[in-house]
């Protein structure tokens, strides 16, 4: 079980998890960078609205592996290759896409 002392976009708190304190450690360095390349988008304004959109993009990047995954199982490992080289440019521009419409959305909403 470890502990992490979390410091971001204001705030700071202590969790205790059940992962090792490298691990929690690693999870936090990731998150801190997603964190950091959201802030730079000008329309997002506060620490809320950027670890909304944070958490979004993680959530989607998630999803994305896991559907890789099912795909590799579907279809074998060699044509799931070839196909998610296809489909990593269309995703990032699929996720762009939807990035700017968030931050649209959140911009409406304030």
């Amino acid at each position: 079980m470890g502990k992490l002392q979390i410091n971001l976009l204001g705030t700071s708190f202590t969790i205790q998890a059940n992962e090792d304190e490298e691990h929690l450690q690693k999870l936090l360095g990731y998150y801190s960078r997603i964190v950091e390349d959201v802030s730079k988008i000008d329309s997002i304004k506060t620490p809320l609205q950027t670890s909304i959109l944070a958490g979004i993009m993680l959530c989607d990047e998630v999803y994305k592996e896991k559907s890789n995954v099912v795909a590799m199982k579907k279809q074998g490992a060699g044509a799931a290759n070839a196909q998610t080289a296809a489909v990593n440019d269309e995703e990032s521009a699929e996720l762009e896409r939807r990035t700017i419409a968030m931050i649209d959305k959140i911009n409406r909403v304030l």
